[in-house]
């Protein structure tokens, strides 16, 4: 069992950055693929980026590519996004999620979730 509780989210103007955390329970948190997805009103979630035990970021989502950054602390047992550049499409409720191994990018396949964080980005 993992629980996850996400953190960050808030109100940030166009152009702006926002780290999101999450803090994971469990005692083999480090063995977990971690992912980061996103729902905006009205849409699908979607997936944002994945990051596999060992820190190194296995997929992302081509509308965040050069500007989020998905990273980890095993120690601490916390997933972040560092998001930069944030538009007015990136407004959602932040989600984070967890599996014991990567199974793709849609969202019904990650086994564990958090309750979510919102971000609003204003124009």
């Amino acid at each position: 069992q993992v629980l996850l509780v996400e953190s960050g989210g808030g109100l940030v103007q166009t152009g702006g950055s926002l780290r999101l955390s999450c803090a994971a329970s469990g005692r083999t948190f480090s063995s977990y693929v971690m992912g980061w997805f996103r729902q905006a009103p009205g849409k699908e979630r979607e997936f944002v980026q994945a990051i596999n035990g060992g820190g190194s970021s296995l997929y992302y989502a081509d509308s965040v590519k050069g500007r989020f950054t998905i990273s980890r602390d095993n120690a601490k047992k916390v997933v972040y996004l560092q998001m930069n550049s944030l538009q007015p499409e990136d407004t959602a409720v932040y989600y984070c999620a967890a599996n014991q191994y990567y199974p793709g990018a849609h969202y019904s396949a990650w086994e564990y979730w958090g309750k979510g964080t919102l971000v609003t980005v204003s124009s």
